[in-house]
């Protein structure tokens, strides 16, 4: 089942509280199991490229079913790099990407992009522990 709009909607509000809480401007892009956008926020100063790259952290977690943290030192094998050309580049293998879960189940993924890694990271699970 993927995720619905108010669920994400709920991931979004709360994610960006989390982010304006740290004093960041980020883009936080929230995708279903197939990686299509569900919704996306790119908060006032946000920089324009932290668009795709939201967009494709949350791919790449929802494609592996991981924190894309666990994806960055797979990004130069050969299925990788085959899956991000096949998605015309929408797979970002850089942490910040999130899997959103019911129990065993993938409702869809959240990318944030904008601040460090560490910190998108943390602003997506702010998001995802709202749910």
């Amino acid at each position: 089942m993927a995720i619905k709009l108010a669920e994400a909607e709920r991931i979004l509000a709360a994610a960006k509280d989390k982010a304006k809480e740290m004093g960041l401007k980020v883009v936080i892009s929230i995708v279903d199991p197939r990686g299509d956008l569900v919704t996306m926020a790119r908060q006032d100063g946000a920089l324009w490229r932290a668009i795709p790259v939201s967009h494709g952290k949350a791919v790449a977690a929802a494609a592996y079913v991981a924190p894309t943290r666990d994806l960055h030192d797979r990004a130069d094998g050969p299925v990788m790099r085959s899956l991000m050309l096949y998605t015309g580049g929408y797979m970002t293998p850089q942490q910040g990407g999130l899997p959103i879960k019911r129990g065993e189940e993938l409702l869809g993924a959240i990318g944030v992009s904008g601040a460090k890694s560490a910190e998108d990271e943390v602003i997506g699970q702010a998001g995802i522990d709202a749910l």
